[in-house]
């Protein structure tokens, strides 16, 4: 492999970096006065942490725009280096998750990994069914079970499981990977399930 040949999938790995370590809910809770993100809940840089502030739009913006910088980060770098579109997906994933603007401690990545599936499905590269099965089981354990970490980390491992069974097994295990990951940095989250002190979405308690 030559460095020209290297050329792409760096550059479309740093640009996914780049966009994925953008930090929305540090950036709009300061803009709205809500106060420094990190000194609230369990610091982190998510929607979840961002509604621990009591600003429930501020909390669904963030959720989107760190959903749509994951899909951004393919579908640019997709579009400028064509075929490379494993490598911005993990950029974004690890930049949201380790941004450098932050001393690498960022979100947990469970909605700028959907936004990745997401610009899997646009680019053609996976059905739709990937990203609608994603929302779908995100949404209906948030409901049934009102704890945002279970229910993100039950979506992130259904990925895997909908690109095997869309028949694309090179995705299903970088999604696998992806998962896992996602699955480590709510490390702490597992620790209080498993405790019975995980805090529930609505209550006021560090998450």
């Amino acid at each position: 492999m030559t460095i020209e040949t290297l050329g792409g999938p760096f550059a479309g790995f740093l640009l996914g970096y780049l966009l994925g370590s953008t930090p929305f809910g540090i950036v709009l809770t300061r803009l709205t006065g809500a106060g420094d993100l990190r000194a609230i809940g369990s610091g982190s840089i998510g929607a979840t942490n961002v509604l621990r502030t009591g600003r429930k739009d501020i909390a669904a913006l963030t959720l989107i725009l760190d959903g749509a910088k994951g899909s951004a980060a393919i579908l640019l770098a997709n579009w400028l280096f064509p075929g490379v579109i494993a490598f911005p997906a993990l950029g974004a994933l690890l930049g949201h998750l380790f941004p450098i603007w932050l001393r690498f401690r960022g979100g947990k990545g469970v909605a700028t990994f959907f936004g990745i599936i997401l610009a899997y499905a646009i680019a053609r590269e996976l059905g739709w069914q990937a990203p609608a099965a994603y929302a779908l089981v995100w949404i209906s354990i948030l409901l049934l079970t009102r704890f945002s970490s279970v229910a993100g980390m039950t979506a992130a491992l259904s990925a895997p499981v909908a690109a095997a069974l869309l028949g694309r097994f090179d995705v299903a295990l970088l999604f696998l990977g992806m998962a896992l990951l996602i699955c480590w940095m709510h490390r702490a989250n597992l620790d209080r399930l498993l405790r019975g002190t995980e805090p529930r979405i609505g209550r006021s308690r560090d998450g």
